[in-house]
């Protein structure tokens, strides 16, 4: 038979491997290390929480354009179509001083789209420019139509080893809601498989 001192310690190493595992889980992100970044390539990390639904990802490259000439093109909503991958349609619906609502439309393989709003934040100082996004409810949409969340922000900072250049990081956490068995490629192609596309096609444009 078994000791009840055994039983108990037994249960106290499950209990504590249980109690770590849940830790490492929801340990907060590691961030991309920055000093690593170059203009060649386009550095990404998954920074996701395992106990958060959805997927978070950061992505950062160097680019040969000022913060200036980046930060009017990814603050002008109705040409996000001319390179931003996937994205259909924009449709600014309502601008204030501070925010622009606009109304994104994605086209996905296989027919596929979602269509949601975005609350675009954008905070401008003379050596940095910072646009943040976060998801606004859209009535009227059924949930196949639509995400479920999605919030993020670009950065633009001088390249600290060129000035004349600019270090753009590109943060992104999106939570399309439930996927058909089969589909699940829908999370990567709004996450992982857009970032370095949507980094390299913003390169292209300001070139």
């Amino acid at each position: 038979m078994i000791s009840k001192n055994l039983l108990l310690g037994l249960l106290i190493a499950v209990c504590q491997l249980a109690t770590a595992q849940s830790t490492t889980q929801t340990a907060a992100p590691r961030d991309l290390d920055l000093s690593m970044v170059t203009e060649t390539d386009v550095e990404i990390v998954d920074v996701s929480n395992l106990a958060v639904p959805g997927k978070t990802y950061v992505a950062a490259t160097i680019m040969n354009a000022s913060i200036q000439k980046l930060c009017s093109v990814i603050m002008n909503y109705p040409e996000y179509p001319l390179f931003m991958p996937n994205t259909e349609r924009t449709t600014v619906v309502s601008t204030s001083a501070d925010t622009t609502l606009v109304e994104m439309l994605l086209s996905l393989p296989l027919g596929k789209t979602k269509k949601y709003r975005l609350k675009m934040t954008p905070t401008v100082a003379p050596q940095s420019c910072q646009l943040a996004w976060k998801l606004v409810p859209m009535e009227g949409l059924q949930q196949s139509e639509t995400i479920t969340d999605t919030s993020g922000y670009w950065l633009l900072t001088p390249d600290p080893k060129d000035a004349s250049k600019t270090l753009v990081k590109y943060f992104v956490f999106a939570d399309p809601g439930p996927i058909p068995f089969g589909l699940g490629w829908i999370v990567d192609m709004m996450t992982r498989i857009s970032l370095p596309r949507t980094l390299e096609a913003l390169r292209e444009r300001v070139r």
